[in-house]
């Protein structure tokens, strides 16, 4: 999983509230489609016409917002499904960074397990930072700092943050403590051998 650090990106005005995972990605393309290829079909239903071709009233379309890497969403972004595969949808196609005021819960712990940082901030500091976006200006997100333009603050647990600076998704942190666990293990065997199978 790639590290998150530091992220300068055009961000991308997203004010739709309760956006579903079935909005972000189809149920069809869940099963059959590779990982790699499924940020093609992020936001299909909005994003593309009955024809295929693309739709130019959607805001991700428009030549401005190509290549942004940063949303700033509506309230309840992410609800529905639990499919994981929302995440990898909006990370194959280049996000790395959502801010909105809330998330479904399922989906804000699967943008942990996958790179992507959920920011949560107060509505009204989120309208703000949506007419900025509007403008076509470039965000910055310190995750170290924990900041929004240098002047922003937001909370992150301890150990989501640890997950995104250091690219570890909960298989990573677990394995990145195997040598304590292998050490706590040689001294309870020493002090309570008999519960240990002996090896023959």
């Amino acid at each position: 999983m790639e590290k998150f650090l530091t992220l300068s990106s055009l961000a991308v005005p997203f004010p739709q509230k309760n956006v579903d995972t079935d909005l972000i990605i189809r149920v069809e393309r869940c099963t059959g489609t590779p990982r790699e290829e499924i940020g093609k079909y992020a936001f299909e239903m909005a994003r593309l016409r009955a024809d295929g071709s693309e739709n130019p009233e959607f805001v991700l379309n428009q030549p401005r917002y190509r290549g942004a890497q940063i949303l700033v969403c509506g309230e309840f972004f992410g609800t529905g499904s639990s499919r994981e595969m929302a995440v990898w949808a909006l990370a194959g196609m280049g996000i790395r960074c959502l801010i909105a005021p809330s998330y479904g819960q399922i989906f804000y712990g699967n943008c942990f397990q996958n790179g992507l940082l959920p920011i949560v901030l107060p509505a009204s500091t989120v309208d703000d930072l949506m007419r900025e976006a509007s403008t076509g200006k470039s965000f910055d997100i310190n995750l170290q700092n924990q900041t929004v333009n240098r002047k922003i603050h937001f909370d992150i647990s301890p150990r989501s943050k640890k997950m995104l600076l250091e690219g570890l998704d909960e298989i990573g942190l677990t394995l990145a403590l195997e040598p304590k666990i292998a050490a706590f293990e040689a001294a309870d065997r020493a002090r309570r051998p008999w519960i240990y199978p002996q090896s023959q």
